[in-house]
């Protein structure tokens, strides 16, 4: 990190935007600010560059879409997250750069895929109310095994944000309930990572120095998203978090 260009650092900046706006629009279009870091910086140390900048979009977006959030749901996910977490930072023990992308990459790419399917055969509940899918014994399972995949995914490279929001498209959370939902959620989530990251060593005084320079972009992000949301239908919202999450997959492969 101490060799960073101004063009680089300018691509930092935007990737740091668009977590603002991803915050309070589209959360699965977060991977491709993942995708920015994971280039410009060392795919490891950029999870703990970036873990700040989406904390100060969480609380950003809390502040907007916090009466929104759908408890029940929240608390039926966290212990398995929990679990999640704690594998994702033995992963990180032993893990490198290309592993960690390889993986990730993979995981976002299939869940995009069972999601399409799940959708394209009606598998799953019509969205007409918040967390329809969540209270069978079927949404109880699923809800566990998207909360582990959804902490592993988050702790190993801040990645939980497209397998969450497959996850809320899936249960049949709508917009508002859904952006609400989704904000609690990663606030308490990416809170409880950091301890783990400054273990690990992927918070330090020199990345939180970078994150000061950083953090000020997620503002116009968060506002510039906070505006269109209400522009976008249910259809487009549903496609453009698939589309994002199928994006950010394939750029981890590729990078």
């Amino acid at each position: 990190m101490d060799t960073i260009t101004l063009w680089q650092l300018a691509a930092l900046a935007a990737a740091s935007t668009l977590v603002g706006f991803s915050k309070t629009a589209v959360s699965g279009a977060n991977t491709i600010s993942l995708a920015v870091f994971a280039a410009v910086l060392p795919a490891r140390e950029s999870t703990g560059v970036l873990l700040p900048i989406l904390i100060a979009g969480d609380i950003l977006a809390v502040l907007v879409y916090r009466r929104h959030a759908h408890w029940p749901t929240l608390l039926r996910l966290f212990p398995a997250v929990a679990v999640g977490v704690v594998a994702g930072t033995f992963f990180m023990m032993w893990a490198g750069d290309d592993a960690v992308r390889t993986s990730i990459g993979a995981i976002l790419l299939f869940m995009a895929g069972v999601t399409v399917w799940r959708r394209r055969t009606g598998s799953h509940p019509p969205p007409e109310e918040d967390g329809t899918d969540t209270s069978t014994r079927g949404g109880r399972i699923k809800a566990r095994s998207y909360g582990v995949l959804g902490g592993f995914t988050t702790m190993v490279a801040n990645a939980g944000g497209p397998v969450m929001s497959l996850y809320l498209l899936s249960a049949g959370f709508r917009k508002l309930g859904f952006l609400g939902t989704s904000a609690w959620f990663f606030l308490i989530v990416n809170t409880s990572k950091v301890p783990f990251s400054v273990g690990l060593g992927l918070i330090d005084a020199q990345s939180l120095l970078l994150d000061a320079a950083l953090v000020l972009f997620v503002v116009p992000g968060a506002w510039i998203g906070r505006a269109c949301v209400g522009r976008i239908n249910q259809k487009i919202f549903d496609r453009i978090v698939i589309g994002a999450t199928v994006l950010g997959g394939l750029q981890l492969l590729l990078i």
